[in-house]
């Protein structure tokens, strides 16, 4: 579907709402493309080819509201959908913070166009055949490495989604995005002495992602430096998070300054704004309008216009995530951060984050760690969204002396946030094309690794 069909069934869409008695109401439409393929053994196993349209309509009625979605495009149905959501936002309880855009708030016509950021993929859509053969590539890369006993697999991808939002408050704007992939993974060893490992790389377009003979070396390389692991030692020592799971931690960051979690008192930071939460000299960015970013965006789940945003300044938290119902709620303004998905109404959440600190070398920072753990992957999940406390299955490596001795697994790492963040050493090997661009971080303190 072309960008006229969108509009003229956004267009549709919003007047069967008017027709069923809403008040105010918003669209968004969502039409994919997607091709992928995936091989084992030297040959495809699976290939897949996807399109679809998907439709998200949410209706006001005063301070009531409901959603719902769909993705079948008749008329017939069209109408029974504004329907339901009309009675079902009659029944539903009162939210006083519910609301579109005042239109003043919208971007304008020139900040709606997503040209600049670059998120599409020129050559457009590939052969399944260049993806099968990717794949092979990047399978046979792997199994040439010494030490891997087989290929867990490999896999390429590519996609394409156009997104298009209107509303009854005169805005209307869209924008398209393409990502693709490419992933292999290793295994080495034999019998109970095997371990995995992997590589993947995904670009805007997939001209612009590595060799397949590089990600395919890369992933039997890691898998066959996990061989022969053993327990870690228990206790406190320093903890170095590798670039590939560092931005976990600034993830955990930035998801309690949101907005709604703050407002609802279920958030380890509600307390700390424009207090320390990281060290000195370390700034936290939300950049929305970063050129070909995996989270770009020309305006936000609400119209509003996205602007770059200081979340940390020197170490100080400088303010939340906000929506217009997070900010209306804390007595503020949106950030223009409102995510939208099909079936539920916007909430708060960031964009493309780059993490700017003091940066030093991955081998001074492990010199500097002296004798602790870096941790390489990380597995599950406990974290306390009220008091920060947290716990994380983990394996990687054992340092002594400033130098890795021995792959270590199945620990844990147990801390808390409002001590861990305040103790970061930051390194110089962030990986620019990721959607959160964090180096590698040493905790210097306040985390305890329980092994062996």
């Amino acid at each position: 579907m072309d960008r006229a069909g969108q509009e003229n069934l956004a267009a549709a869409l919003l007047d069967a709402a008017r027709a069923a008695g809403a008040e105010t109401a918003d669209v968004v439409i969502a039409h994919g493309a997607s091709l992928s393929a995936e091989t084992r053994e030297g040959r495809l196993e699976h290939a897949e080819r996807a399109e679809g349209i998907d439709l998200g309509l949410r209706v006001l009625i005063g301070r009531r509201q409901a959603c719902v979605a769909s993705s079948d495009m008749r008329p017939a149905t069209l109408k029974a959908l504004a329907e339901r959501a009309v009675a079902m936002a009659k029944a539903a309880p009162e939210d006083e913070y519910c609301g579109l855009a005042d239109p003043s708030d919208l971007a304008s016509e020139a900040l709606r166009d997503a040209a600049a950021l670059m998120l599409d993929d020129p050559a457009g859509a590939p052969d399944a055949a260049a993806l099968e053969a990717d794949a092979l590539a990047a399978e046979a890369a792997c199994a040439a490495v010494p030490g891997i006993s087989q290929v867990g697999g490999a896999g390429a991808s590519w996609s394409r989604t156009a997104i298009f939002m209107a509303a009854s408050n005169g805005f209307a704007g869209g924008y398209a995005r393409a990502h693709a992939s490419l992933y292999a993974s290793g295994i080495a060893g034999e019998g109970l002495g095997m371990e995995r490992d992997h590589a993947a790389e995904t670009r805007r377009a997939r001209a612009d992602i590595p060799g397949a003979g590089e990600i395919g070396a890369l992933a039997g390389a890691r898998a066959v430096e996990r061989l022969s692991p053993r327990r870690a030692p228990t206790g406190a020592v320093p903890v170095l998070f590798d670039h590939r799971v560092a931005s976990s931690l600034i993830g955990h960051l930035s998801g309690a300054a949101n907005g709604s979690s703050v407002a609802r008192g279920s958030s380890w930071l509600k307390d700390r704004l424009h207090e320390a939460v990281l060290p000195d000299g370390f700034d936290l960015i939300d950049e929305p309008l970063r050129v070909g970013g995996a989270g770009s965006r020309p305006f936000d789940g609400e119209g509003i216009a996205a602007a770059a945003r200081i979340m940390v300044a020197n170490g100080r938290l400088m303010g939340w995530t906000l929506d217009l119902a997070a900010g209306r709620q804390l007595g503020m303004k949106s950030t223009g951060n409102a995510g939208r998905g099909m079936s539920a109404p916007p909430s708060p959440s960031v964009t493309n984050l780059r993490l700017r600190a003091p940066g030093i070398a991955r081998d001074a920072l492990l010199a500097r760690m002296g004798t602790g753990l870096l941790i390489t992957s990380l597995i599950g999940s406990s974290i306390n969204a009220n008091t920060g406390d947290y716990s994380r299955g983990a394996s990687g490596f054992w340092v002594e002396n400033g130098e890795i001795a021995y792959p270590v697994n199945e620990l844990t790492v147990a801390g808390n946030l409002h001590v861990m963040l305040a103790a970061l050493v930051a390194g110089n090997d962030a990986d620019p094309h990721r959607g959160a661009i964090v180096p590698s971080l040493l905790v210097e303190r306040g985390l305890t690794v329980a092994g062996g």
